[in-house]
Parts: structure tokens; C-alpha cells; sequence
């Protein structure tokens, strides 16, 4: 397809795809003559994760290129790639280390990977901004006496288990693995907000069975 096709197609305007191609977010079409480039469905999925990351995750561009450059890194295996591609998206501001509720909450947090039998997610805590932003949290509860420990917050991590066999299931579905990660990480920004809004209509849902709607 054409400039003109893709932007109908995909709903974004051809400045805008423009600026994207040029950033590096968007690879080249082929080149038909020295002005005309042609584009395929590759190019149409790529720009619904653009939008997905630029205009629905508020990703900066930069961050963005990045995202899209481990994605696209086919040097790495699966698994080395979507966490590339992952711990590449923003990320909660880093723990204060010499916060004693920092410290209380790395200590929680270890021994909650440790009770859930997460190996890997262990080894990689040195390095992992995900495993930060969990200390971030907890620490947070923990400072205003919420005694959130690692016994009170494994059955939930259970519960994310199962979340994540479902998201990797389904990113199973596609064909090819650049298919694949983009997948996984245009579910991380968009399915966010709807695992937030099914936890809270599970709770309204719950309170109401529990103790009516009087």
C-alpha cells in the first residue's frame, strides 16, 4: 500500500507517520521510484503499537525507539527479548536506599519471590526496574503502616501467575516472534487499565455478594 492507504488504514495522518519513519519508529517501505515507497501490513501493525505506546502509554519518543529496538532485536532469544523490551518501558521512581522502609520492603519483597518459587525473577532482582518498582510500592504501604508483607502478598502474586500464562497464551496465538513481543508489549500499556477496572468492579462485585447493596 501506499502513504496515503497506510494512513487510512491505520487512522494516523501522514505527517504524523512521516515524523515516525523518520524517529526510527516506523522501519522504510520499499522503495518504488525516488518519491513512492510501498508499505505492507508489517508496517500497518507497527504503527498500532507506535500509537499504543506514544499516544495511549505516554511514552517519550526516545524510550519508544528503544522499546522498538530490543523488539526488533532478533539476536536475542524470546525470553531476553520481551524483558528487554519491557524493562525498556517506564518505570516508577528509584527506591531511596537509605529509606529504613526501602530496606524493610526489599527485605518483604525477596522473601515473597522466595515463598512464590520465582527463581529467575530472584536472580534477576539486581537489575530489574520491575523488581524496584515493586520495593517503591511496598515501601510506600509500609511507611504509612500498612504492614503489607511477603505471607499477605503471595497469594496475589499467585493470582498474576496465572494473568501471565494467559497474556504469554495468547501472545503464543501470532506467527512470528517480532508478532509475538509486540504483542506482550502493547498488552503491558494497554491491558493495564483493564486488569486496574476489572480489580475494582471485582471488589464492588464482591462487596455487594458479601454484604448487599443496601
Amino acid at each position: 500500500m501506499r502513504l496515503a492507504d497506510l494512513s487510512k488504514r491505520s487512522g494516523v495522518s501522514t505527517a504524523t507517520i512521516k515524523y515516525y519513519l523518520r524517529e526510527g519508529l516506523l522501519p522504510p517501505g520499499r522503495q518504488v521510484n525516488a518519491t513512492t515507497a510501498e508499505y505492507d501490513e508489517d508496517h500497518l501493525r507497527r504503527l498500532r503499537l507506535v500509537r499504543a505506546l506514544i499516544q495511549v502509554g505516554k511514552v517519550p519518543v526516545a524510550t519508544a525507539r528503544e522499546v522498538l529496538g530490543h523488539v526488533d532485536d532478533d539476536s536475542l532469544g524470546r525470553t531476553v527479548r520481551l524483558g528487554a523490551a519491557l524493562w525498556a518501558l517506564p518505570q516508577d521512581a528509584e527506591p531511596d536506599e537509605a529509606d529504613p522502609a526501602v530496606a524493610a520492603a526489599r527485605v518483604e519483597v525477596d522473601r515473597l519471590l522466595e515463598l512464590l518459587g520465582w527463581e529467575t525473577s530472584r536472580e534477576l532482582a539486581p537489575l530489574s526496574p520491575v523488581h524496584r518498582s515493586l520495593v517503591v510500592a511496598v515501601a510506600a504501604l509500609r511507611r504509612l503502616d500498612y504492614p503489607w508483607d511477603a505471607e499477605l502478598m503471595a497469594p496475589y502474586g499467585e493470582l498474576m501467575m496465572e494473568v501471565a500464562r494467559r497474556d504469554l497464551d495468547f501472545m503464543e496465538t501470532h506467527a512470528s516472534e517480532a508478532e509475538k513481543v509486540e504483542m506482550a508489549v502493547a498488552a503491558a500499556v494497554l491491558f493495564q487499565p483493564v486488569l486496574r477496572a476489572l480489580h475494582r468492579l471485582a471488589q464492588e462485585e464482591e462487596s455487594a455478594r458479601r454484604y448487599g447493596i443496601e
